[in-house]
This record gives C-alpha cells, sequence and structure tokens, in this order.
C-alpha cells in the first residue's frame, strides 16, 4: 500500500491465552518520575480478550554533564521536556464457528507533553534558527476497530476491517522561555486541533494449490482536520484561526505468491491509489517484485524491486508552523538484495544491500519553516546483522548499517542532513537458572551531517559529533517467578550527544520497577 517509503512495521495486537492472567507494574527513576501498568487477558473456546492500562509523568530528562549552558538552556534537566500520558487499551475476539472470527481493539489516550527548541539563540550562527516555545498542552485520542475474516471455501477466505481514529489536541506557540504569554511575538498562537480519520479495508484471498495465492485489496478513506483559535499577526494584535479540510483516500491492489520449485519464491504486485483534496486531486501506483531462494537449507538468497508512493499525511498538509497544501506525492524506486544465513552453534547472519532513489520528498524548508518537496534524494548501502545462542540462556546480538545519501535538489547539499552514514550496535542478555538477568546494549551512530540555513549563501556543512550510547539493566525473578524486580540506567557513560543542530538529547538516567504476574 502507500506509505511505506522507509519500511513496514507489522503490529501484531495481543491476545488473551487460556485461563486469566494478570500484571500490575511500577516503575521511577531519576527526577521522580512514574510509570504505572496493569492488565487482565484470558480466553475461553469462543472468546478471547485482553485489557491493559498505563499512566506515566516525567518533569523533564536530565542532560549530560558534559552539557555547556546556554543563554536558552541551563544545566540540569531539560526545558520543556516534560510529558505526561494515561492510556487504555482493549481487544475481544470472538470466534463464533470455525469459518468466522470477529475481533474489536480499542485504544484511548489523553495527557500533554513539551516539545524543546533549540539550545543556541544567537543570530549570527548560521546554523541554527531562532528558538521555538511549543506545548501541547492537552491531547486526547480514541481509536476504534471491528476486522473479521471468513473462510467461504477452502480455496476463498476474506477479511475486512472498519476503523475510525479521532484526535483532539491544544497546541500553543508561546513567545518567550516561560511558557507565559501570546501577546508578543508574530507567530504565536493557542490551536485547537481536531482531526478524524475514517476507513474500510476488504481483502478476498484465493488459494490455488501449486498455482500460487491472489490477494485482491480494496480500500477508502476519509480523513479531516479542523482548527481554531487566536495567532498573533503583532504585537497584542490578533487574529482568528479556522480551517476545515478534509480528504479521501482510495486504493486498489492485486498481489500474487508464487512457489514454481521446491525452495524458490515469487511475489509480484501492483496497486493503484488516489488522493481528493480541495487544493489537489493525485493519483499513482505501487509497483511490487520479489523472489527468495533457498540455495541450501542453511542459506536463503533474496531480492526485490519496489515502486512505491506516499501522500502528503494532514499535519504534513495543514500543521500551522509547517503545513503545506500544495505538496505533491512522495516516490521512490528501491533496489535490495541480500542474502540469510544459518550457522553453526544455534547462530545465523544475514546481509543486505540497498539503493534508492526518492523523489518528491517532504522536508522542512529551514528558510520559509514550511514543509517542501525535495526533487530528487538518492540512498545507498548496506546492512548486516548476526546473532547466537550458541551458550544456553545467552542472548547476543549484533548489527552495522552504512548509508551513503545523496541529495540532488539543493546546491551545496551532498548528503542528506541528519542522515547518519553509520550505525552498529550490540545487546546481550543472560537469563541464569536462579531469575538473575543482566542486560547490555551498546549503540553508534557517526557520520551525521547538517547545513547552514536556506536563507544564507554560500552553503556551508559540519558534522554532528559521532556518539556512543550503553544501556544497561538488571532483573531478578523472586516468588516462583511471579514477582520481578529491575533497576537499569540509560545513557550508562553519561554521554552529551545531538542528533540534531543545537537540540541536546539526555544523559545518564537511572530508573528501576517492580512488575508482577498472576
Amino acid at each position: 500500500g502507500q506509505g511505506g517509503l522507509g519500511g513496514v512495521i507489522n503490529i501484531i495486537t495481543k491476545k488473551g491465552t487460556a485461563g486469566v492472567q494478570g500484571m500490575v507494574a511500577g516503575e521511577t527513576g531519576d527526577h521522580a518520575p512514574y510509570l504505572g501498568r496493569a492488565s487482565i487477558s484470558g480466553a475461553t473456546d469462543r472468546f478471547t480478550y485482553f485489557l491493559s492500562g498505563s499512566t506515566s509523568k516525567v518533569d523533564g530528562f536530565p542532560l549530560s554533564d558534559g552539557f555547556k549552558p546556554t543563554v536558552e538552556q541551563g544545566a540540569g534537566y531539560r526545558k520543556n521536556s516534560d510529558k505526561e500520558r494515561n492510556a487504555i487499551f482493549g481487544s475481544i475476539g470472538f470466534t463464533p464457528n470455525k469459518d468466522l472470527s470477529l475481533g474489536l481493539t480499542f485504544n484511548y489516550s489523553q495527557g500533554s507533553f513539551g516539545k524543546p527548541g533549540s539550545a543556541v539563540n544567537d543570530p549570527f550562527d548560521p546554523f541554527a534558527n531562532p528558538p521555538k516555545y511549543v506545548r501541547v498542552d492537552d491531547y486526547s485520542g480514541i481509536s476504534l476497530q471491528l476486522a473479521a475474516e471468513y473462510a467461504l471455501t477452502n480455496q476463498l477466505s476474506l477479511r475486512g476491517w472498519v476503523f475510525h481514529n479521532r484526535n483532539d489536541e491544544q497546541d500553543n506557540q508561546y513567545d518567550n522561555g516561560n511558557f507565559n504569554s501570546f501577546n508578543l511575538a508574530n507567530g504565536s498562537f493557542q490551536e485547537h486541533v481536531k482531526t478524524s480519520i475514517t476507513g474500510v479495508t476488504l481483502q478476498p484471498r484465493y488459494e490455488m494449490g501449486k498455482v500460487g495465492i491472489l490477494t485482491l485489496s480494496l480500500s477508502a478513506e476519509g480523513d479531516s482536520w479542523e482548527n481554531h483559535g487566536p495567532l498573533t499577526v503583532s504585537a497584542n494584535t490578533f487574529s482568528p484561526l479556522a480551517a476545515d479540510k478534509s480528504l479521501g483516500v482510495y486504493s486498489a491492489g492485486l498481489e500474487y505468491e508464487f512457489s514454481p520449485l521446491p525452495g524458490l519464491g515469487l511475489v509480484a504486485g501492483y496497486g493503484h491509489y488516489l488522493q481528493t483534496r480541495d487544493e489537489l486531486h493525485q493519483d499513482d501506483f505501487s509497483l511490487l517484485a520479489g523472489a527468495s531462494y533457498d540455495l541450501t537449507a542453511e542459506t536463503r538468497l533474496k531480492a526485490s524491486f519496489k515502486r512505491n508512493i506516499r501522500f502528503p499525511s494532514l499535519g504534513d498538509l495543514y500543521d500551522l508552523s509547517q503545513g503545506n497544501p500544495q505538496l505533491a506525492a512522495e516516490r521512490s524506486w528501491t533496489y535490495e538484495g541480500g542474502v540469510e544465513q544459518k550457522l553453526p552453534f544455534n547462530s545465523s547472519a544475514s546481509l543486505t544491500g540497498f539503493y534508492t532513489i526518492a523523489r518528491n520528498l517532504i522536508q522542512n524548508d529551514q528558510a520559509t519553516t514550511k514543509n517542501t518537496n525535495l526533487a530528487e534524494v538518492r540512498f545507498a548501502g548496506f546492512e548486516m546483522a548476526a546473532a547466537t545462542k550458541y551458550i544456553k540462556n545467552l542472548l547476543l546480538r549484533a548489527s552495522y548499517a552504512y548509508l551513503d545519501s545523496e541529495d540532488r535538489s539543493r546546491a551545496g547539499r551532498d548528503q542528506q542532513q541528519y542522515t547518519p552514514g553509520s550505525k552498529a550496535s550490540v545487546e546481550s542478555r543472560y537469563d541464569f537458572d536462579s531469575g538473575f538477568s543482566p542486560y547490555v546494549s551498546v549503540l553508534y551512530v557517526g557520520n551525521q551531517y547538517f547545513y547552514t540555513k536556506n536563507n544564507i549563501s554560500p552553503v556551508q556543512k559540519a558534522k554532528l559529533n559521532d556518539f556512543t550510547l550503553v544501556n544497561a539493566k538488571i532483573s531478578q525473578k523472586v516468588l516462583d517467578n511471579k514477582m520481578t524486580l529491575y533497576i537499569g540506567v540509560d545513557n550508562l557513560f553519561d554521554e552529551n550527544y545531538e542528533t540534531s543542530y543545537g537540540i541536546p538529547r539526555a544523559g545518564r538516567f537511572l530508573y528501576g520497577g517492580v512488575e508482577f504476574r498472576m
């Protein structure tokens, strides 16, 4: 479908299992945040259920001791980095007979959070944008989905779902770092935003035995955006916000899976998509062709080609600070090939190479602060991964990714801004028979570049500092493994790092908690 330019995450909804299970947990840490979680689940022959709730609050994350205070950001804790969230999630499944299954999922969340701005407030710094004082002072959202799957015959099945998502937000941009005034700065606002997304999808699937599997997908979706509130146009002078926008997204796709020879799998697909909105109607298509071949029982080769698109979202189009209603759809062409290898001693490794051409990529324009389409950006690289469980109870995983990006849209920019050229990770966990489990992870990120603001010529290039993050956690199971006590630390060595210029990230954070299962 449209939207998966970078990749797709497959989310499998939690379901209850036979009997009744429950869990309660609590966690706290540096600067006294809290996290509370609870769930209950179960299943009978025909029903399954899962219900969970959580509440959390963070007053602000700690900065590294290596951070040098500025006029805009002092030492200690990051300004405007607080967040609060309360959520309820539930799923109910019903299987009246062997051919029909029904499922209902719902989710509700409510809270608030700050958006930390730039720590650099220097008009003579060619790389720094002026800080903005933005908060989501209140939000609430609800999502509902009803899904069904029905086997009409042994070969033909039909699944489908209807969904509705609604979100209400109070977005405020203040005119000062004390977050107590909207009256002075041109562009300050108090915006109330309501968004809703409602849609339906149907997917007939026909299994033709040795001839393959054919799947059809039809979907329709309606999205809406409303906002209101005052916008400051000059000192103590306001203009009312009033927008009521809507768009529709429609798609039809066909996918064919076929295995002509033992160990050989082929897939091909085509999809056509339409987005209708007041400013612009767009239609485009996607293509997919892929193959995998088991060279031996331990070695699998794979290759694929994908042409995909992504329509701009409601936020891309209508966000007050960054939205651009004239945005065009993103398009990408991706070529990928790789090998997956099973190794002795319960180990495995993989290597994948890729090359992507992306056009009309949606990025924020630093000069106008609005979203814009980049004519062309290219990405090439490879990913390596390995894992082993040679030693009983020991998990060891490692990966490395190399990415070379090329911005062909803007003069003087030979690489895509804030795109890591190298990323490596290692993680390990050992589960002792006594219930004690130590865990450690290491992440290295390097070769990130950025450029001067768009209205500065000639363009200058700078590099973010490479950084390495180490996280560690130890846990102990007690009371016949019903209770787990744990303590952990993120950024163990208090690395001072940024992923965007002028935006410091969290330093060392110590936390601990308890989880009880029944």
